[in-house]
């Protein structure tokens, strides 16, 4: 069977490339042979399923494994004590006595009563417990219990109870026999599972939880982690890839957010690769032409095309975040601000929309302050927030119109697409600049931008060049890059020291040329274009 990569979330290391997640699971065994009670959450696809799988296999020596899934229930279960507790036992008698994956090491007798349960019309949730209690009495090895997608349920009166019982029967182990550990797993953690209730049960939720330990174990993907996997990617398909640049690159872009990383490899695979074996098999390059053997798709090149495929293409993950984003009006606003206005706003995890961020990935605490937890992240948020503004917008409609003239060949002509939008910019601001908020400035250029790349190139916002006085864009176009540096007027000081700044930020890039976009607000501005050289690098300006 050949491999593949895998974003659903479980992967089996015989059939997918996957991470090496020995050191996780030894971390989190760590937990299990103290005895804990603890909840794995983390944002949507972030691998708490391939996770709680690793860990399942891991711990089967010494521990028998109950793994289950409330998404497997459906929500008119969770309406009746009585029919809750009867599918519950049921889902354990399915894992115990299922041929394939066999769970041995329960007594008969237990098994047994547990079954005649399930019988009697008053089974409910105290009787169920009565039984789990039995059976860990006299089961050969100590229970784990392990509960995927956790928080589904988490609205609904029995479930708490359910919880409730748990906890009881947990803190009161030392007399009456019950699970070993318990490891819950969702999206939402143990304090925000009250915004799943409503306001007049947030009572409810306070005892059920107040016994979980703390799970600090990083899921993330770094460098080494993704370079581990294209290595073992490699000895079978022996591309020749670069695989520390590769790794880097993907991070870079993904900050190890684990579905991104797979989904980028997958569509480098799959999409760019073809997944073809034939050592003559050719990619197409959107202008046409094409890139040569199949091995030049693990390059940068490469990288960037699967990137721009990712960021045009809809999944449950991005779907989610435009849910999510629908519902926290708030956690919008601060995005909004943080991307387009540059302001910064210190990490409070007490400040519930941040919290809110944090928990579905789409924040991330950086130096104590609140940051787009991922450059990917960020696009996909610049092309939503852009995309509601594009009806009506002069700048995008009139870019629409005129996007043909701006590509020659397979390159972007950056020089005409920053005069023509210092054209427009005067012609619709003139000298009215209190029709004009400053950070606006940037907004509009990325409005006029993507109409003209769209479909076939992307862009990035350097987040540390993000701020009231400077912002750095960077354009991957048909394997070439474009760096505009895009800033506010304040004087000729300031502005030479801006040339310097991008003149350094091309020599990271390995680029001998620039862009820079100034708007200037002064009464007697000089606007137009020129030419500057900055030591031996070459910079086109523009002042609007």
């Amino acid at each position: 069977m050949q491999k593949r990569f895998n974003v659903n979330g479980l992967c089996y290391p015989d059939e997918h490339y996957m991470v090496n997640l020995d050191g996780r699971m030894r971390e989190i065994r760590r937990l299990v042979d103290e005895r804990k009670y603890f909840v794995i959450n983390r944002a949507r696809q972030y691998g708490k399923t391939t996770v709680l799988w690793a860990l399942k296999e891991y711990l089967r020596e010494e521990y028998i494994v109950l793994s289950m899934s409330f998404q497997r229930m459906s929500s008119a279960i969770f309406s009746d004590e009585y029919m809750f507790s009867r599918e519950f036992a049921r889902m354990l008698l399915r894992m115990i006595r299922n041929r394939r994956s066999r769970i041995e090491g329960f007594s008969e007798e237990s098994i047994h009563a547990l079954e005649e349960g399930i019988s009697e019309e008053a089974f409910n949730l105290a009787e169920l417990f009565y039984l789990l209690s039995k059976m860990c009495e006299t089961a050969e090895k100590p229970v784990v219990l392990m509960i995927d997608e956790v928080d589904s349920a988490s609205d609904n009166q029995v479930f708490l109870d359910f919880l409730g019982l748990l906890r009881d029967y947990y803190l009161d182990r030392r007399r009456s026999a019950i699970f070993h550990s318990v490891i819950l797993a969702g999206v939402y953690d143990v304090k925000n599972l009250k915004q799943k209730i409503r306001p007049e049960e947030v009572h409810r939720y306070n005892s059920p939880w107040n016994i979980a330990a703390d799970f600090t174990v990083d899921l993330s993907f770094n460098a080494q982690d993704i370079s581990g996997m294209l290595e073992e990617y490699e000895k079978d398909h022996q591309t020749g890839m670069d695989v520390e640049k590769i790794s880097e690159m993907i991070y870079d872009y993904t900050a190890g957010y684990p579905y991104l990383v797979s989904r980028i490899c997958m569509l480098i695979d799959e999409r760019i690769m073809g997944g073809s074996e034939s050592e003559d098999e050719t990619w197409l390059r959107p202008c046409g032409g094409s890139s040569g053997k199949k091995r030049e798709a693990w390059s940068a090149e490469g990288v960037t095309e699967a990137v721009r495929l990712l960021l045009n293409e809809t999944n449950t993950l991005f779907d989610d975040m435009r849910k999510q984003l629908s519902e926290y009006p708030e956690l919008k606003k601060i995005l909004y601000a943080i991307l387009f206005q540059g302001q910064s706003f210190a990490y409070n995890p007490d400040n519930f929309i941040m919290d809110i961020g944090q928990m579905f990935g789409f924040l991330k605490e950086k130096e104590n302050l609140a940051v787009v937890a991922n450059r990917i992240f960020e696009t996909r948020l610049y092309n939503l927030f852009l995309s509601e503004e594009t009806i009506g917008n002069q700048f995008y409609q009139t870019a629409s119109e005129i996007k043909n003239q701006f590509v020659s060949g397979c390159r972007l002509n950056m020089e005409l697409i920053l005069k023509k939008f210092m054209e427009y910019f005067t012609d619709i601001y003139g000298d009215s600049p209190e029709r004009f908020r400053e950070e606006n400035g940037r907004r509009l250029f990325l409005l006029f931008l993507r109409p003209i790349i769209n479909g076939t190139g992307n862009y990035y916002v350097e987040a540390q060049t993000r701020n009231q006085r400077r912002t750095d864009v960077v354009i991957d176009y048909l394997g070439q890059q474009y760096v505009v540096e895009m800033k506010i007027w304040h004087g000729e000081e300031y502005n030479r020291r801006g040339e310097e700044q991008l003149a350094d930020y091309l020599e990271y890039y390995h680029l001998n040329r620039g862009y820079l976009l100034s708007f200037n607000f002064n009464k007697h501005k000089k606007t137009g274009a020129r030419e500057i050289c900055c030591g031996e690098k070459r910079i086109f300006e523009v002042v609007v």
